[in-house]
């Protein structure tokens, strides 16, 4: 056999293990966000505050629990991901996803059952947090490992794709949802239908992802018994590893992370109840945005590769800084309406493809912080505690510092009478782990994960300089 037709068999197989890993990841990311997607329809169907921001500030609060456990998710399912392996990990992952999401779809409201409607909802944003805590630490491990050197961000890129695809999707859901039923209908009882398909895409996820092979690094240190007995152990009480940990939280993942739902999240909610643009209608600026935008996910990743993961994660940052705040003001400039809700008049100059514009300038500023994320967190951490390494700092990072972008924004607006007064918050955890980023992070895009040294190929003695 040829090199040829072996160098071809193999990009064949890793685009499919590529196509298996990120439909799987996507579909989670697609079941976690249509419940933030669906809150401005059906947050006071099981949260009654006596307001309608209230009542999103509440549903924002179920909806921060499922990001805040994602990091004990992460603990507990990196562990069995390093003790077992990494592809039925996420099997599981994807199913106790599933499930909780169809759950949602059944579940009676507060005008049927009361508070424990709330109390329920919160118990399976619980669920689903932890789920998705094990998952994408499970989904960029596996791709990562399979990809190889010099190419590593590229490929883990159409797993960062995933996320945002995931986003785009259930608008799209809610979209069609709402078209085919009607407004008064899909308000009534239409809003149910995204959550209850998700189980038919899980299914399929589920069948295509149960025919993938393990991960060949994993099988390799299984097959010389060198698998980690204790991950967490390994991972969190060795001083120079968990030096890598909190180097990875505190100078990439929480300025990641608040920049990806600042600028795309936050971006919504802010376009429904600050600017008062309809759903319809902000799904479809948003969703324009995350179209045009989700290609450079891989661009990005790609050049990563070439040019190194920090320089593009740290430009993300310190955009987001330097511009969040005149991208705001100049999106109220295109708003429906000019002033406060009480005596608002109609903007002549409402326009949704300029406000579509801003978001696309945050979407892209999303590409740059998580395009090379997945490829910079695998090749810092050795095979035998990757999973659990990776997982938690990431998680920590999106599900805390970045999952609360939305409920603390909108509450500092409450509180402040300010709309732009939530725009503080994630810019000043954005400067924090820039700053943080700029002087101590590593570049690790020369990296061969393939090495089994205390911090990833990269080892203490070739990092010592930029440390």
């Amino acid at each position: 056999m040829s090199k040829e037709t072996v160098k071809d068999q193999a990009e064949q197989s890793l685009a499919r293990i590529i196509f298996a890993s990120a439909a799987g990841t996507m579909i989670e990311w697609y079941d976690f966000y249509i419940f933030g997607s669906l809150a401005a329809v059906i947050s006071s169907k099981f949260y009654q505050t006596g307001t309608p921001l209230g009542d999103m500030i509440a549903w924002l609060a179920a909806f921060a629990v499922g990001f805040i456990v994602r990091p004990f998710g992460a603990i507990v399912f990196g562990r069995v991901g390093d003790l077992i392996g990494r592809k039925y990990t996420f099997l599981v992952t994807m199913t106790l996803m599933g499930l909780c999401t169809f759950a949602v779809g059944l579940l009676p409201t507060a005008e049927t059952i009361g508070p424990a409607a709330g109390i329920i909802l919160i118990a399976l944003r619980i669920l689903q947090g932890l789920a998705l805590g094990g998952e994408y630490g499970g989904a960029a491990t596996y791709v990562a490992e399979h990809a190889p050197n010099g190419r590593r961000g590229f490929y883990t890129s159409w797993i960062q794709i995933t996320a945002t695809f995931g986003l785009f999707i259930s608008l799209g859901v809610i979209q069609i949802t709402r078209t085919l039923y009607g407004k008064e209908a899909f308000e009534a009882t239409g809003w149910r239908v995204p959550f209850l398909i998700s189980i038919l895409l899980v299914a399929i996820s589920l069948w295509i992802r149960y025919s993938l092979r393990e991960s060949p690094l994993y099988v390799k240190l299984k097959e010389k018994k060198q698998i980690s007995k204790n991950p967490l152990k390994e991972s969190f009480a060795n001083p120079l590893n968990l030096r890598y940990v909190l180097l990875a939280l505190f100078g990439a993942t929480m300025g990641q992370g608040v920049v990806w739902y600042t600028g795309q999240f936050y971006a919504l909610f802010y376009l429904q109840k600050i600017f008062g643009v309809d759903l319809l209608t902000s799904n479809y600026i948003v969703g324009a945005a995350l179209l045009v935008g989700t290609p450079f996910f891989v661009v990005v990743g790609h050049l990563s590769d070439k040019y190194g993961r920090k320089p593009f994660m740290m430009a993300g940052m310190v955009l987001a800084v330097l511009t969040y705040l005149p991208i705001y003001q100049a999106m109220a400039k295109f708003a429906p309406f000019i002033g406060a809700p009480a005596d608002a008049v109609v903007n002549s100059s409402y326009s949704p493809v300029m406000l579509s514009l801003f978001v696309l300038i945050q979407v892209l500023y999303v590409t740059l912080v998580y395009g090379p994320i997945a490829a910079f967190l695998v090749e810092l951490f050795p095979t035998k505690i990757r999973y659990t390494s990776m997982s938690l700092p990431y998680h920590i990072g999106n599900g805390v510092f970045g999952g609360l972008v939305p409920i603390i924004g909108l509450s500092m607006i409450q509180n402040t009478g300010n709309d732009y007064a939530g725009l503080w918050y994630p810019m000043i955890v954005a400067a924090v782990c820039a700053v943080v980023g700029l002087w101590k992070l590593p570049e690790t895009n020369h990296v061969d994960i393939a090495s089994d040294s205390i911090a990833g190929g990269m080892g203490p003695i070739a990092v010592k300089d930029e440390m």
